[in-house]
């Protein structure tokens, strides 16, 4: 049986500021609009990372049964290093959807926005689809825009919404800056495993860029969500800006990235973008709450 330091590590910590910062993104709008609700925000906060959770343990299962995790780079897999059964993680999967789903209805109860029950259920079926079912489309090469819409747009646009009632221009360059970030943590993911998929057939973005095409992606992005960081902040105040806070983080990342780091030396690049996403995101807040 696998311990509880195992599960947690098969929880992948590091991508946990992926659950939060669209929260405390979404939140900033909403503040700044002068409709933030603490209780909405933590229900948020909660079907957010239940379904990080979720998804981590699903992709360990789906990549566990097929094989693509028997000769891993990164953090340890629990189906993938024989420490959990397939059945097991399967089940904490599903348990974390079921939790997330929970907290969302709750969520749609108190709002009274019943709709969003849609939008929920899109994001358990993309949560498990992404490595799971006959066709993945995290094999496809599609992972970057499935992370950036369901992670970015849909989280902290959802998030305003239910303490709003509406969206705002900033709310949108807010959650394009958020939906950024999600994206290079996916992309610095494949490009450490970038070997081993091609070997498996994984065709992953980055499989589909090489490794060349892959890093200047990621360079790109950097670019592009320094552009709608300060989107914000002329949609909003100029305290928004502290959002760029993320560069401490990002800055190193994308330098690494760049000098053509492979392998173990690429898991720093995620946690340097989980801690830029995350910074971001209290930037805007804090920045919104300044004003």
């Amino acid at each position: 049986m696998a311990t509880v330091g195992e599960w947690i590590e098969g929880a992948r910590p590091r991508t946990l500021p992926a659950a939060l910062a669209p929260v405390l993104a979404g939140s900033a709008t909403a503040w700044y609009e002068g409709g933030f609700r603490l209780g909405y925000a933590l229900l948020a906060f909660l079907v957010a990372l239940a379904l990080q959770i979720g998804v981590n343990f699903a992709n360990d299962y789906s990549d566990g049964i097929r094989g693509t995790d028997e000769d891993r780079v990164g953090p340890m897999r629990l189906v993938g290093s024989g420490a959990a059964t397939p059945a097991a993680v399967k089940a904490a999967a599903f348990g974390c959807f079921a939790l997330g789903a929970l907290a969302g209805l709750v969520l749609v109860a108190f709002t009274g926005h019943w709709w969003l029950v849609l939008v929920g259920a899109a994001c358990i079926l993309a949560a498990w689809f992404y490595t799971g079912g006959e066709h993945p489309y995290g094999y496809a090469g599609l992972g970057e825009v499935f992370v950036f819409v369901f992670f970015g747009l849909v989280a902290v646009c959802g998030t305003t919404y239910v303490q709003l009632g509406r969206m705002t221009w900033a709310t949108l360059a807010a959650s394009v800056a958020i939906g950024i970030l999600a994206c290079q943590i996916l992309v610095a993911n494949n490009l450490r495993d970038i070997v081993g998929d091609r070997e498996v057939g994984k065709r992953t973005l980055a499989t589909r860029l090489g490794d060349a095409g892959t890093r200047r992606f990621f360079a790109l992005l950097s670019v592009l969500n320094v552009a709608c960081c300060v989107a914000v902040a002329v949609l909003t105040t100029w305290w928004a800006l502290l959002s760029l806070l993320m560069l401490v983080f990002l800055v190193p990342a994308t330098r690494t990235v760049l000098s053509g780091a492979t392998g173990k030396a690429l898991i720093a690049v995620l946690k340097q973008t989980g801690f830029a996403e995350l910074a971001c995101s209290l930037g805007l807040f804090l920045g919104c709450l300044l004003r």
